[in-house]
């Protein structure tokens, strides 16, 4: 067997599907049904690695050959090789005899490494015993290069490895790399183990730790780099000329190439050809020279290196265009960034050719510097993050360097590159005044979605550096810190902080700062104890939302409405934030928005809502590179399968999430399953710790929406006095939000509360009669005003509240409440089974699922998709035959093809 630190040393990291084939393949071949499988890759993408991996985990006979260009002339070789000289005289009938005898014995794997080198004979006696293996303990996995497989059997390819293997195998290699630096080499290497493994050899420790730039390819003295760059030196010299083009260019169209390459030609001699884009045979120029066209790409795209579009020119992959890059030398590379600076300038394509200048550019240039940062203030973040970053570099000064290095690494952390940011916090220079204290802030602010204990103390640090010489970054430091004001031993510093600021304030602000002031002055508010001030400022930094039009202050006023109750405007404002951040290319912010947007769609009652952005949260969180983020979505995702009592996706989506910041929604989560068993009093507990929990990532909502359902338990499990404080302060907070949906559960607390059972009627009928109360929780306040109802034997008014509970928990699938719903209308003597489905309306859930399942995707693949468990799928899946009137998923595809 192979160890897991020795697989990540092989660079087998992320290597577990093609190990679990190749075990597959051995498995099968135990019982006499052996086979065959190809592995297929490109040059260090792991085949070897995992072909040795393969061997050091089959415990039957192992047989290994590898093909070598200098031997395919030697007649049965590679056989030789693979039987260790058994036999006497080589041919395919011989082998599979020697094969056959072998495999009596233990079963047998064969491991072909390079087979395409193997000599034909070698390779027709293989294929030969291939095609009778399927009776025999014999199995065989041959690696071939990517576009080199041979036909007829099955193909592995290997896929590019993910993020987190990238970063697994880095570990393995040097334990002291530092995390931004990991994620600029896995960019680099995009999920190729072999240069993963070139990338690392090659750094300095200053490069380790991130303190000198990374390289912007493979080391030269790396295996692969030689293998591409010889690759690349095969080709026709004009074609290799565009390709340096198109490497120093990925977004330029293929016109725009040929415009550069024959602008470079006229640069460098007089009497080179004009360029002409058309197709077509290279022609002579109006001065005499050879114009650039469309075929001098050809042999390139014939080989599979590029792929020539309208759009531009694709390279295989990046390390191909970065060794394409880096094997021209400078000199000729910043001629190409000219003339692509030139051409790109006359075609009105100003900052592309601003960023070619730059690239071009020696020595400080501070006009061009200046008009860099001001076209990067319309860029979308990754484009702005370049633009800065080549400023910067131009600046004559320390303090302008540092400033613009600053705002490229924000611009960098909004595209969703935080190593990137990383680094270029790292270069900004101990002259830089304020943009030192500010980029503690950044890289703080950068640490929230992650809960790293820490950052608001450090944003809380930077505010107090800033007050004064910086308000503008103090208010914003202050803003980001908002849960700090809520912390017992934090609150008294915050507010002081924050009036030194507000102090500040003119009142002419424009609306995004404006908002930002209120905000701030609201969370001091809560740090004083002041609550009626907090919902007045906090109300304004609301109202102000409607003139802003930038995603951060939109978050803020999310946020805010969070705070004062209002969940609906809050939904709608994180909403509209997740769409415009996505529409400015910021997406690191869209996870932060939709995790406000599914909070609060979960208080407003709205759980399809919460649940949808949820779902998309947790999948741009893991695009992005915020595994914590993550966790938060799916802990959310967790809560909404535990209201509606879903105990296998609930328990499932708790374990993704593990221990961390949104631990505490997951007891919530735990709480309800315990409520939907009957276990109230280790419901109270659960809910009682959530509640008197330091604050963390959605606490401000959480404190007080579990508050209800600890109210109920507490009551249940008679304990009620224990909780008696924080009913008080949620009947106050309701009251004062003003919202329909907090008064019914305000109101209904007080009937939970009350001792004499006329005046908790009286109370559940008040809740019952807010408008706008639906769903879920007026379906729950149904069922504990009918149970009390019941108990009271006041049987007739109990079943018709019991009847509407049970009709909505049906609606909705929450199958254990409706059960429960029925079993007391059993106990208030009304004769009923569990209620039909309703119609052929299906619940959002289900209407996803379906067409999932419609699109030809299988039970296992639809729970992984939703995050669901697969018994939950099958059981929505009965309900949506069960609706629609069908039996079967070719029936139900067909008739939602025709909805």
């Amino acid at each position: 067997m192979i160890d897991a630190p020795a697989v990540q040393k092989l660079g087998l990291a992320g290597r577990s599907d093609a190990l679990a084939e190749i075990g597959r393949l051995t498995s099968a071949a135990t019982t006499g049904r052996g086979g065959v499988l190809i592995i297929s890759a490109g040059p260090g993408e792991g085949r070897t690695a995992l072909l040795h991996a393969a061997a050091g985990l089959h415990s039957g006979t192992v047989l290994t050959a590898s093909g070598y260009a200098d031997e395919r002339d030697l007649p049965y070789a590679g056989l030789r090789m693979l039987l260790r000289d058994r036999l006497d005289a080589p041919s395919p009938e011989g082998a599979l005899a020697v094969l056959r005898g072998a495999a009596r014995v233990r079963p047998v794997l064969c491991l072909i490494d390079d087979a395409h080198l193997l000599d034909p004979d070698s390779w027709r006696a293989v294929v030969f015993a291939a095609r009778r293996a399927g009776t025999e303990r014999i199995a065989i996995v041959a690696a071939f290069p990517a576009g080199a497989e041979p036909p007829g059997f099955a193909v592995h390819r290997l896929a590019p490895l993910g993020p987190a293997a990238a970063r697994r195998v880095l570990a393995a290699h040097a334990p002291d790399l530092a995390d931004d630096v990991a994620g600029t080499l896995a960019e680099i290497a995009a999920g190729h183990p072999g240069a993963l493994i070139d990338l690392v050899r090659g750094l300095t420790p200053e490069q380790r730790r991130g303190y000198a730039p990374p390289p912007e390819s493979l080391p030269p003295d790396s295996l692969l780099r030689r293998r591409l760059a010889a690759e690349l030196r095969t080709l026709p010299a004009r074609t290799r000329e565009l390709l340096l083009f198109a490497a120093a260019a990925p977004d330029a169209s293929p016109d725009t190439l040929l415009a550069a390459a024959g602008k470079s030609d006229r640069g460098r001699e007089s009497g080179a050809g004009r360029c002409v884009a058309e197709g077509g045979a290279a022609k002579e120029g109006a001065d005499g020279g050879m114009a650039w066209t469309l075929t001098d790409f050809t042999e390139a795209e014939r080989r599979g290196l590029i792929t020539v579009t309208a759009a531009g020119v694709r390279f295989r992959g990046p390390l191909v265009r970065g060794v394409a890059y880096a094997e021209m030398p400078v000199a000729r590379r910043r001629i190409a960034h000219a003339a692509l600076a030139a051409v790109l300038e006359e075609r009105g394509a100003r900052l592309p050719a601003l960023l070619h200048r730059a690239a071009a550019t020696t020595g400080p240039d501070a006009a061009l510097a200046k008009d860099l940062e001001a076209a990067a203030r319309s860029a979308d973040p990754i484009v702005a993050a370049d633009a800065r970053r080549y400023a910067a570099g131009l600046c004559p000064t320390p303090a302008e360097k540092a400033a613009l290095l600053l705002e490229a690494a924000r611009s960098a952390w909004l595209a969703g590159r935080p190593h990137q940011a990383g680094q270029l916090i790292r270069r900004i220079p101990a002259a830089g005044g304020s943009a030192r204290v500010r980029a503690r802030g950044l890289t703080a602010e950068m640490s929230l979605p992650e809960g790293r204990p820490g950052a608001r103390d450090v944003l809380l640090d930077v505010a107090a550096e800033l007050a004064e010489s910086d308000p503008g970054a103090a208010l914003e430091a202050l803003a980001l810190a908002g849960e700090a004001a809520c912390r017992s031993g934090e609150q008294i510093r915050y507010a002081a902080l924050a009036r030194r600021v507000a102090a500040g304030q003119r009142g002419d602000e424009p609306p995004p700062v404006a908002l930002a002031f209120h905000h701030v002055a609201g969370l001091a508010c809560i740090a004083d104890g002041d609550e009626p001030a907090a919902f007045i400022r906090l109300g304004q930094a609301v109202a102000l939302a409607d003139r802003v039009a930038e995603p951060g202050p939109l978050l803020r006023a999310a946020t805010a409405g969070i705070l004062i109750g209002d969940a609906r405007r809050a939904a709608a404002l994180a909403g509209r934030a997740a769409v415009l951040a996505r529409e400015a290319g910021a997406s690191v912010l869209v996870p932060q928005a939709l995790e406000l947007a599914a909070l609060a769609g979960m208080a407003s009652g709205d759980y399809a809502a919460a649940n949808e952005a949820a779902m998309d949260g947790a999948a741009v969180a893991r695009g992005t590179g915020q595994p914590v983020l993550a966790g938060a979505h799916l802990a959310v995702l967790a809560v909404l399968a535990a209201l509606v009592g879903d105990r296998d996706t609930a328990l499932e989506r708790i374990a993704s999430v593990g221990d961390g910041p949104s631990r505490p929604l997951c007891e919530w989560a735990l709480a309800l399953l315990d409520m939907v068993d009957g276990r109230f009093p280790a419901a109270a507990e659960r809910l009682l710790a959530v509640v008197s929990a330091p604050p963390g990532p959605g606490s401000a909502l959480l404190r007080v929406a579990v508050v209800p359902h600890l109210l109920e338990t507490a009551a249940q499990a008679g304990v009620r006095e224990a909780v008696e404080p924080v009913a008080v302060a949620f009947d106050r907070w309701a009251g004062r939000t003003g919202q329909p949906g907090w008064l019914a559960l305000r109101d209904r607390c007080r009937a939970l509360r009350a001792d004499d059972a006329e005046i908790a009627a009286g109370h559940f009928e008040t809740a019952l009669g807010h408008e706008g109360e639906a769903g879920f929780p007026r379906a729950h306040t149904e069922l504990l005003y009918g149970r009390s109802l019941r108990r009271r034997r006041r049987n007739v008014e109990a079943r018709t509240h019991l009847r509407r509970a049970a009709e909505t928990f049906q609606l909705i699938d929450a199958a254990p409440w409706a059960e429960q719903s029925v079993r007391e209308l059993r106990a208030a003597g009304e004769r009923v089974e569990t209620p039909p489905p309703a119609g052929p309306a299906l619940t959002a859930q289900q209407e996803r699922i379906a067409s999932l399942v419609a699109g030809g995707a299988t039970n296992r693949e639809v729970a992984q998709e939703l995050h669901l468990s697969p018994r939950t799928v099958d059981h929505h899946l009965r309900n949506v035959f069960a609706r629609l009137g069908v039996r079967s998923r070719t029936e139900m595809a067909r008739l939602l093809s025709r909805a």
